[in-house]
């Protein structure tokens, strides 16, 4: 049990690290990404308005019935070139980029450069 708890201390101390250091703002908002077992997360946050811009998730209506599965790097790839697409069409250009407590490898940089090759810069 103890371990456990080192490790979900760990992690918050990690995503608090992550975010205390971003700040979404007008010009360029946050891309947050929260990665689930199941699932994969991405949603693009005005902080200063304190609303959500653009959101896309494996599970959605969207996407429900072309992924098989939501938690792989190829539904991660589909989810991040769906968000740049939709960011680009509500004519947002750049975002700072959110990890939380995760690395930077597997499905959240898959994510990541499908966005990028969809048009976001970061």
């Amino acid at each position: 049990m103890r371990k456990e708890l080192i490790k979900l201390h760990r992690a918050e101390l990690r995503r608090r690290r992550v975010r205390g250091t971003l700040r979404g703002t007008p010009e360029r908002p946050r891309l947050a990404v929260s990665r689930f077992n199941q699932n994969i997360y991405a949603q693009i946050i005005d902080d200063v308005a304190g609303r959500t811009l653009v959101a896309v998730h494996s599970a959605g209506k969207e996407l429900r019935g072309t992924l098989g599965y939501g938690g792989n790097v190829k539904a991660a790839t589909v989810v991040g070139k769906l968000l740049g697409e939709k960011a680009r069409a509500k004519g947002i250009e750049q975002v700072c980029f959110d990890r939380r407590e995760a690395r930077y490898h597997g499905r959240v940089k898959a994510l990541a450069d499908a966005a990028r090759e969809a048009g976001l810069k970061f």
